[in-house]
This record gives structure tokens, C-alpha cells and sequence, in this order.
């Protein structure tokens, strides 16, 4: 295909400034979702001591976000990981990149309203929902998600805004309120884990390593901002900012918060024996009431729905910024801009269809939620390991030239180290070790590859050789961009 084939500039309109993208790169991580998903099962895991596990976590991924930094200054196109892994190393092995980001993407977008899903029942005063009382209500969140979402970037922007209030509020003033006044613990604890019968070697190899797993579903989203990258003004000066800052910024805040829960746990040996099922909850109810406690929970919701619209937009921009370059069926009708905000309508309508199929299969097929956790958590760390590898082909080749953002000559010895990050956090997180009484979850990772796999490649084929040069993209990016700059 040739560049007159394409029109261009292909017609996102630039609405997003430094603040919004840094706000949606910080809902997509969202620090409720990322601590209040995990909370429970990494302490049940390894003990208090699991705190630890934050630092380490965010040392590895802060590498990753410098990498992508620079790589979302030289490339600051929609779709991100796709379109960085394709300039890197061919069309093939960035669309299996796109694949695999793509899928985790709208998975993870539903598990986060099935999690929305569980606080909204206890607003409601359901006890004990069922599996079906769960997928409707996720439905009707998924549902009024796409509603803002197609309703455009103004009303994504407010609500973004809103959340950040909203988790503030749930989660620095909450944790000050509890380290100030309802502290039970010492800072003692967070050493203890494991207990007195296993050694120091075999804790961190064994439980602390997998609540390290679990801790990497926390530290994930930060790429989101190059998501959306040609609906930025000056992305090339924004985005590394919105990047860096987003991870930092959500690592500050959740340390902080998981730190207030750890010392107000009135009853950690019960946590510890499983007797609790969400310490959490029952953590924050001890100390503050059920009157209270609800409130919190309304702020625990907004914070899941920020989270679920950004995942949801970061989705549907990988499948235009796909249907753009021809690189998926239907791609004519999927690549279409409509309404006075030009946003990729039908592209977000896909994702609402596989996210309401994805409830509708836990309902018939059972414990899909935990598959799905799963998943989600591997799915992230493969994504990212196809632009940290090719980043890392082509700095060992002498062919990168670097964008507005670059680390110089560390550049080269910082993407090693983050490759060697992910690829260990990757088998960590992936490693089927016995964690479910349904060995099949253990191997949810693989399984999840597996089938991707297979249908990226019929799906490939039948697309490969209508795919649009890189460069044509580029060359309408770039005059987007500078039509944006003198505006």
C-alpha cells in the first residue's frame, strides 16, 4: 500500500495535555486496584514482610518505564507497545506484541468491574453474592463505562479528575487517619514472615517471591499514557514525563497505604491463618465503623471505574491503532473516527462485547475470575518484554537513535537490566506453582499464551499482506503533530 492510499493526518483530535495523560496513566494503575487486588493475597502469602516486595517491584518497573520513556519519545503513536515492537523488529513480531498487550488489556478491563463488582455488592448490602449477582452487576458497570467512554475525551478527563480525588482521599488521608490513630502493630512486623521454622534463604525464595508475583499485578499501566499518544499535545515532551511520573507517583501511594493497613490489622495471626477473608475491609471496619467503612467503599468503587474506563480506552486505541495499519479483519469499519469528538466508537464497542462474553463464560465455566487474575498479571509482563527485547537488539546493533528523552550511555546498560527484570518477573508470576485446589489455574499464564498463539497466527495470516508500511503512519503522525504545534 502506498502513502497516497492512507489519508492523512489520520484525525485524532489532540485533547489530552501533560496533566490528563499523567491522570490516566495513574487511573489505569489506580493505587486501589493496585493494593486493595493483591492486599490479601500477598500477605496471606508471605507474612507482613511482604511490604518489601513494593520496593523491589517498583525498582524493576521503573527501568522498564525509562526504557518506554524512550521509546514513546521517538514513537509517540496510538497503540504503544504494538507500534514500538514493530519499529524495533518487523511487522510480524510487533503485531504478536499488540496480540498479546491487546488481549490483556480487555481481560484485565473485565476483571477490574468483576472486582468493582464485589465493593458494589457490599454497598449494596448484598451478603455472599453469587457468581451470576456478581457478573450482572459487573455488566451494568461495563455498560455505563462505555457510555462515558463514548461520550469522549471531556467527560474521560472529569471523571479521571474525579478518581484522583476520590483515591487521594481513600487512600493518603485514610492511611494517615490510621497510622495516627488506630495503629495495633509495630513497625516490628514488617521483618516477620515466613515464621520461626523457616530460614531466611527459604522465605525469599519461596513465600516472598510469591507475593513479588502478586505485587507485579500493581505495578502495570504506566505505558498507558503512550496509549493514547496522538491525542496529546507535544507528546514528545509529555509522555516520558506522564510515564515516569505515574509509576512514582502510584508507588509513593500505595507503599504508603499498605504500611497503614499492616500496623492497624487488629488481628494479623488470624489474617495469617486464613481466618479473614478480606483484611482489608475487615481492617478498616474494626477501626472506623461500618458507618464509615461504607463511604470508603463508595471511594474504593471510584477508584476500580477510573481503572476499568482507562483499560477499556487503552483497549480500544490498540484495536484502531491495529484496524489503522489494516493489521486486523474488518479493520475498515474498526479504523473509523465518528462523532464531533472523532473517537474510535466501534473499536470500544468490541471491547464492551468481549468484556460482557468474558461474564457471561464466569457464570457457565465457574472460577474464571481467578483464571482471568491470572492471566492479566503474566499477560503485562509478556507484553512488555517484546519492546525491552527489541529496544535492546537494536541498542546492541548501534541503530537506535534516540528521541527527545534519552539516558545517554546509560541507555544501553539500563535496558539489559530491565530486560533481565521482566524476564524473571515474567516466570515468576507464570510459574505454575500449586497455588489453587484447580491445578489448571496454576497454569493460567500458559494456558492464556497457548491459545493466543494459535489464533494470532490464522488471524495473521489472513491479514499479513495488507498491513500498511510503518513509515506511512509515521510520515501522518508527524504532520498531525505539527499541525497540533502550530495551531
Amino acid at each position: 500500500m502506498t502513502t497516497t492510499e492512507v489519508d492523512a493526518p489520520q484525525g485524532l483530535r489532540r485533547e489530552f495535555s501533560l496533566w490528563s495523560a499523567f491522570a490516566f496513566a495513574f487511573a489505569f494503575i489506580s493505587p486501589i486496584v493496585a493494593l486493595y487486588g493483591i492486599f490479601g493475597l500477598a500477605l496471606s502469602a508471605a507474612g507482613p514482610s511482604f511490604w518489601w516486595g513494593f520496593g523491589l517491584v517498583f525498582g524493576g518497573q521503573f527501568l522498564v518505564a525509562l526504557v518506554f520513556a524512550m521509546l514513546v519519545s521517538r514513537w509517540p503513536l496510538e497503540g504503544s507497545i504494538y507500534q514500538w515492537s514493530r519499529r524495533l523488529l518487523g511487522t510480524t513480531y510487533g503485531w504478536f506484541a499488540g496480540w498479546a498487550y491487546m488481549w490483556t488489556l480487555v481481560i484485565a478491563m473485565a476483571t477490574v468491574a468483576l472486582g468493582a463488582a464485589g465493593f458494589t455488592a457490599n454497598i449494596l448490602g448484598i451478603e455472599a453474592p453469587s457468581g451470576t449477582t456478581l457478573a450482572l452487576i459487573a455488566l451494568v458497570i461495563l455498560l455505563a463505562g462505555t457510555a462515558v467512554n463514548l461520550a469522549g475525551r471531556q467527560a474521560l478527563k472529569i471523571f479521571m479528575l474525579g478518581s484522583i480525588i476520590a483515591e487521594v482521599i481513600g487512600s493518603v488521608v485514610l492511611g494517615t487517619w490510621l497510622l495516627l490513630f488506630h495503629r495495633q502493630n509495630s513497625l516490628s512486623v514488617l521483618f516477620s514472615g515466613g515464621g520461626a521454622e523457616m530460614d531466611t534463604l527459604a522465605y525469599l525464595t519461596g513465600p516472598f517471591m510469591l507475593a513479588v508475583a502478586f505485587i507485579g499485578w500493581s505495578f502495570v499501566g504506566f505505558e498507558s499514557a503512550g496509549s493514547i499518544a496522538e491525542e496529546v499535545h507535544e507528546p514528545r515532551r509529555y509522555l516520558p514525563k506522564a510515564v515516569l511520573f505515574s509509576l512514582t507517583f502510584i508507588f509513593v501511594v500505595v507503599a504508603y497505604s499498605a504500611l497503614a493497613i499492616i500496623l492497624a490489622i487488629p488481628d494479623l495471626d488470624a489474617v495469617a491463618e486464613g481466618a479473614v477473608g478480606d483484611p482489608v475491609y475487615a481492617t478498616l471496619t474494626t477501626a472506623l465503623g461500618h458507618g464509615v467503612a461504607k463511604p470508603v467503599e463508595v471511594m474504593f468503587v471510584i477508584g476500580f471505574l477510573a481503572s476499568f474506563l482507562a483499560l477499556q480506552t487503552s483497549a480500544s486505541r490498540v484495536i484502531w491503532a491495529y484496524a489503522r495499519d489494516g493489521a486486523l479483519p474488518a479493520s475498515g469499519v474498526l479504523s473509523q473516527l465518528r462523532g464531533t469528538a472523532r473517537i474510535p466508537r466501534v473499536a470500544i464497542l468490541v471491547t464492551t462485547v468481549v468484556g460482557a462474553t468474558l461474564f457471561l463464560l464466569s457464570i457457565v465455566a465457574g472460577d474464571i475470575y481467578s483464571l482471568m487474575v491470572n492471566f492479566t498479571a503474566g499477560g503485562f509482563y509478556l507484553a512488555f518484554l517484546f519492546p525491552l527485547i527489541g529496544f535492546l537488539v537494536v541498542g546492541v546493533r548501534r541503530k537506535w537513535t534516540p528521541g527527545n528523552f534519552s539516558l545517554g550511555r546509560f541507555t544501553l546498560p539500563v535496558a539489559a537490566v530491565a530486560v533481565v527484570w521482566a524476564v524473571l518477573q515474567f516466570l515468576n508470576i507464570s510459574w505454575p506453582r500449586v497455588a489453587f485446589e484447580q491445578r489448571y489455574l496454576d497454569w493460567s499464564v500458559w494456558i492464556g499464551i497457548g491459545v493466543l498463539l494459535v489464533l494470532g497466527t490464522a488471524i495473521l495470516a489472513t491479514v499479513r499482506g495488507r498491513i500498511v508500511e510503518a513509515a506511512v503512519i509515521e510520515d501522518a503522525e508527524l504532520l498531525d503533530e505539527r499541525a497540533d504545534a502550530g495551531a
